[in-house]
């Protein structure tokens, strides 16, 4: 604009931020500029979806009679779901179309943090070589933190907005604090970009582990004495100008990998097969519903719902008869209750299939009217996912239809094993509760009723075995052992008991039996220890289950970095 002398000042350009009311306002400024041949910048344009029609027509009117220098520039936030593309076709084919996207890889990540400064921001502070140390290291940090994203939730639990402000406003903070002080305030820098100008963002308590991990990794008094690594094998630069910055980048910084970001290779594989997956699914999608599989196919796809329909309904079990178990337990003891509980859930997601299976079954053969639930049951049946009904009354589960049922099943032969008599499984599946704090939660219970000691002084020991399942034949005297845990990031070393590297290719290996036992909090012993949380799924964030402490001999740092976890599932 300012080239072609389109600006505010010469009252020539409009900028209106769309929301609120401002729809007359645009109007407005669309009709002046398409008279005196002005420009107009509509922003978000996304907030205002049912004013997009009146400016389909008004763009229309105006593109036929209006002066040759009108321009009008239009912004609006990509759609997170088909759902809500909201901008009419008539505007998309009659503009011309540019996506602002974010680099990718560290490299391009690192020359953009990089830009946001210049020569004379290297040379505005009294403590040059402190100055530029920091920056540089700020900058690789934003970077990092920025890119991790990728990596899904082993980058990041939650998805967070970091943008270029929350490193300039940070840089403004290490300026002012170093021009007051002749000491670097490193405790002081970091808590504000960790807890303030990034933490800001953060609403997961691990993630802000994470951030705090990586700036004290990376803001530390070694940084001036030229002992500071960012990644293996990219060290902090020392004093240089600012072009000789942006060079050192391109000579030095390793080629792209998990490693310049902390995680192990593996992390790659996990976030690439997911993303095939994905892809896969949505061209699964989008064939078209109707008629034959074709040649050499299966059947319709009506057959193909009725065999899979019949056969659950086959395999599905009766409900679990809850006034027989309740008269069957003698003592309710904190683990007969969780058993209760379990079983009454299990009712309900059971009773919720066999209701919709037979419904849709009686559609399928004409006797009832398809409604939109039948439609979209028989749909998930058709692309094995599972039925929406069924997730609403189920556990968090990441398994196509086919491997969910399966898993139902045994989750159902696990439950009738426990209350043939209530006592106690030899090995617990804890992957196998609705609610797996519930039976975490009785083991505390438990130990604090036969111990006398309260409940909220008291916390959860855990203690890797060396054996497997079948090497158990009945259950402890105290807590309880547990089995079907998986590490994600890195492996437990059953030898020597601590957690070390990944293999490649070994995405999730399984954990051998863990014992877990309750202690007074204050017997609880955390030096060498690795505060590992244990999830329901890979999906994490939200499927967050508790705390377990785990031996490390390496600087726990590490499997932070790596986003090591205990799952349940995978």
């Amino acid at each position: 604009g300012k080239k072609l002398g389109y600006t505010f000042n010469h009252g020539n350009l409009h900028n209106v931020s769309l929301g609120q009311g401002q729809e007359v306002v645009a109007e407005q400024a669309l009709d002046l500029a398409a008279q005196e041949g002005h420009w107009v910048i509509l922003q978000n344009i996304h907030l205002v979806a049912k004013w997009l029609s009146s400016l389909e027509k008004k763009l229309e009117q105006h593109s036929e009679g209006g002066h040759r220098d009108f321009r009008v520039f239009v912004s609006a936030e990509p759609a997170p779901c088909p759902e809500s593309h909201v901008i009419p076709q008539g505007i998309l084919e009659n503009s011309i179309k540019i996506t602002s996207e974010a680099p990718t890889g560290i490299h391009a990540n690192l020359h953009k943090a990089l830009d946001n400064f210049s020569q004379d921001t290297l040379e505005m502070c009294s403590q040059e070589k402190e100055f530029r140390s920091i920056l540089f290291a700020l900058c690789y940090f934003h970077a990092v933190v920025a890119e991790r994203r990728k990596f899904g939730p082993q980058g990041w639990n939650r998805p967070y907005p970091f943008s270029t402000g929350d490193l300039t406003i940070s840089v403004s903070v290490l300026y002012n604090y170093l021009q007051a002080s002749s000491k670097v305030p490193y405790d002081d820098l970091r808590y504000l970009v960790g807890e303030i100008m990034y933490g800001g963002h953060i609403t997961d308590d691990w993630d802000r582990r994470l951030c705090k991990t990586y700036l004290e990794e990376f803001i530390k008094p070694e940084m001036l004495e030229g002992e500071l690594c960012l990644a293996p094998g990219f060290p902090l630069p020392g004093n240089m100008d600012y072009n000789g910055y942006h060079q050192y980048i391109d000579d030095a910084l390793p080629p792209e990998s998990p490693h310049l970001y902390g995680l192990h290779p593996n992390a790659e594989i996990g976030f690439l097969t997911q993303r095939s997956e994905q892809l896969l699914r949505t061209v699964l999608e989008l064939q078209p519903r109707d008629g034959s599989a074709g040649q050499g196919g299966v059947g319709t796809r009506e057959e193909t719902v009725q065999a899979l329909l019949e056969e659950m309904l086959e395999k599905l079990t009766d409900e679990f008869n809850m006034a027989e178990l309740m008269a069957k337990v003698e003592e309710r003891t904190p683990y007969a209750v969780v058993a209760l509980q379990e079983c009454e859930r299990m009712n309900v997601l059971t009773a919720e299939i066999r209701r919709s299976l037979a419904e849709l079954e009686l559609g399928l053969k004409g006797e009832l009217t398809m409604t939109s639930d039948m439609e979209n049951l028989q749909s998930s049946l058709f692309l094995d996912t599972v039925p929406e009904s069924w997730v609403k009354r189920s556990y968090p589960s990441t398994a196509s239809l086919g491997s969910w049922f399966a898993d139902l099943l045994a989750r159902i032969g696990e439950l009738e094993a426990w209350t043939r008599d209530f006592s106690l499984p030899s090995t617990l599946w804890l992957g196998g509760f609705f609610n797996p704090q519930s039976i975490l939660t009785a083991i505390m219970q438990t130990t604090a009723r036969k111990n006398k000691w309260p409940l909220d002084k008291m916390t959860l020991q855990c203690d890797v075995t060396k054996k497997s399942r079948e090497d158990f034949a009945s259950a402890p005297r105290e807590g309880a052992y547990v089995h079907g845990l998986f590490m994600e990031g890195a492996r437990w070393d059953a030898q020597t008991g601590i957690i070390t590297d990944a293999r490649l290719k070994e995405l999730t290996p399984a954990m051998p039996v863990v014992f877990i036992r309750a202690i007074p909090a204050d017997k609880q012993d955390t030096r060498g220890m690795y505060l590992c949380p244990l999830y329901k799924t890979r999906q994490r964030g939200p499927t967050y289950v508790w705390t377990f402490n785990l031996k490390t001999k390496e600087n726990p740092s590490k499997w932070v970095l790596a986003g090591v976890a205990l799952l349940l599932q995978i």
